[in-house]
């Protein structure tokens, strides 16, 4: 069997965003973990729900069913409802390892999410491309959850 070898180099991923969302902190510290979790959706579109163990050592996942599925990471902080930390590989099926923040803090009559993540490994280049865009998504649909919340009165 001939061994082929290739060149590999290892990337970093640095991703920083922000946005004021019109709510409580605990509104949307709740929205966060309903988007992260059960009504998480695909920034190309439909349902991606994820299980989040929303405690220190908690797994984040993605269950497809008859075990099977997607291990994105492990909570390493949580301090609601003003941090969140997930170190793991995330979305990335090779040799990777992330680390987002979610940090919360109270902004005017609004509250300020601010995601950080940050990567290194051998990451592919095509996939990193929309990371930017797929973040601004999560938070775009967790200002939409906290609308929603307002709205029903929750």
């Amino acid at each position: 069997m001939l061994m082929q070898e290739t060149q590999t180099t290892v990337q970093t991923l640095n991703v920083e965003k922000s946005q004021v969302i019109a709510a409580s902190i605990t509104i949307v510290w709740e929205s966060m973990l309903e988007e992260l979790g059960p009504a998480g959706a695909h920034p190309q579109g439909g349902p991606m729900p994820m299980v989040l163990e929303a405690f220190p050592g908690g797994r984040w996942f993605r269950d497809t069913g008859n075990n099977t599925g997607h291990f994105w990471g492990s909570v390493q902080v949580i301090k609601p409802p003003k941090l969140l930390e997930i170190c793991g590989p995330l979305f990335m099926s090779y040799p990777a390892i992330s680390h987002v923040q979610y940090r919360l803090t109270e902004e005017g009559k609004g509250t300020r999410l601010s995601l950080i993540h940050k990567a290194i490994g051998l990451l592919d280049p095509d996939q990193i491309k929309g990371v930017n865009e797929g973040w601004q998504y999560k938070l775009d649909k967790m200002a939409q959850h906290a609308a929603r919340r307002l709205k029903e009165g929750k």
